[in-house]
């Protein structure tokens, strides 16, 4: 079991939806809140907005565990929030800055991605 101190995360404002870049310029160029390039090419997470031609579904939320920021060496405190998620049958997409993580989560499975947590220790700001 992992042990480590319990986070405090936070909402972000707005909603966001997560892309594989077709135009990368024009990507680099928008309202984005994370880039990550890979072999396949990049990916984006970027703000949603009304007209977006998106499936309900793929609108997330983020969580932002910057409040509970943590140096690199610190075993296990994406594991942490990830296990419980997990196992209440959370969706979720990752990405990690050097502070701290950003953990999306359907927009409509907020509140579960909530309790679950809060039921592990953590402290979620909705």
């Amino acid at each position: 079991m992992i042990t480590a101190t319990p986070q405090h995360l936070r909402v972000l404002n707005g909603s966001f939806v997560v892309e594989h870049a077709e135009d990368e310029a024009n990507s680099l160029a928008g309202p984005w809140i994370s880039l990550v390039r890979a072999p396949e090419g990049l990916t984006v997470v970027r703000e949603w907005r009304a007209g977006d031609t998106v499936e309900d579904g793929d609108v997330w939320v983020a969580l932002y565990s910057g409040d509970t920021a943590h140096g690199l060496d610190v075993p296990g405190m994406l594991a942490l929030l990830l296990s419980p998620l997990a196992e209440g049958g959370v969706p979720v997409f990752v990405a990690s800055t050097y502070n701290a993580d950003l953990i999306l989560v359907p927009r409509d499975r907020v509140r579960d991605a909530a309790d679950v947590l809060r039921a592990r220790g953590h402290r979620i700001d909705l």
